[in-house]
C-alpha cells in the first residue's frame, strides 16, 4: 500500500502489478459466480473480469489518499473490484437487453416451452413496459439504485459507492417501486390488486 502512495517509479509499478493480479483473481471469482445469471460464459466472462480489474486498479490508484486504514487494504480494494464487476455486468446486460429481436424470426421458432403465444406476448409487453417505465418514470438516481439492486449489487457496496446509507437506499427503492407500479397500472399492465 505504501508503494502505491509513492506515485511513480519501479516500486510503484511492482505494487500495481501485484495489486492487479489480486484484483483479477477477485474479479474472476465474482464474474464466474454472477455471470450465469446474465447468460454470459466463456471468453466474455474472462474479458469482463480483466476489464473490471483494470478499472478497479485505476479507481484505487486515484483514490489511494482516501484509504484511512479502517480495514485491511485488500478489503478496501475488494470493494472497488466488486463494484467494477457490477458495473461491467450492468453495461453488458443493458447492451444485450437493448438488442432488438426480429419478431418474424421468433414466430418461426417452434414453441418448446409450453407457453401459449398470447401469454408469451403479454409477458413480453409487460417487460417492455417495465423497461420503458424505468427509463422514463424514474429520476437518474432512482434508476441507478433500482438497476443496481435488481442486478444484485449488495446494499453495503452500493451505499459506499453512492456515499449514502442503507436507509436512504431503501427509501429510494420504495419511491422507485411506487412510481413504476403507478406507471404500469396507468398503462393497463397491472391491476390495482396485482
Amino acid at each position: 500500500m505504501d508503494a502505491l502512495e509513492g506515485g511513480r517509479g519501479p516500486r510503484y509499478e511492482q505494487a500495481c502489478t501485484r495489486l492487479h493480479e489480486l484484483l483479477v483473481r477477485i474479479a474472476m471469482d465474482e464474474v464466474f459466480r454472477r455471470g450465469p445469471r446474465y447468460r454470459i460464459a466463456g471468453p466474455e466472462l474472462n474479458d469482463l473480469a480483466h476489464q473490471a480489474a483494470a478499472d478497479a486498479l485505476m479507481r484505487i490508484t486515484n483514490k489511494i489518499e482516501q484509504f484511512r486504514g479502517d480495514a485491511r487494504f485488500t478489503t478496501w480494494a475488494f470493494r472497488f473490484v466488486v463494484l467494477e464487476v457490477s458495473n461491467a455486468l450492468s453495461r453488458h446486460f443493458r447492451r444485450v437487453s437493448n438488442t432488438r429481436f426480429d419478431f418474424d424470426e421468433w414466430a418461426q421458432v417452434p414453441d418448446r416451452s409450453g407457453t401459449d403465444p398470447v401469454s408469451h406476448w403479454q409477458a413480453r409487453e409487460l417487460v417492455e413496459a417495465a423497461r420503458d417505465a424505468v427509463e422514463t418514470a424514474l429520476t437518474a438516481r432512482q434508476r441507478k439504485v433500482f438497476t443496481a439492486v435488481v442486478n444484485g449489487v449488495p446494499l453495503e457496496k452500493l451505499a459506499s459507492e453512492l456515499e449514502t446509507n442503507r436507509n436512504a437506499l431503501y427509501k429510494t427503492m420504495f419511491d422507485a417501486r411506487r412510481k413504476l407500479r403507478a406507471r404500469l397500472m396507468a398503462g393497463g399492465h397491472l391491476s390495482a390488486a396485482g
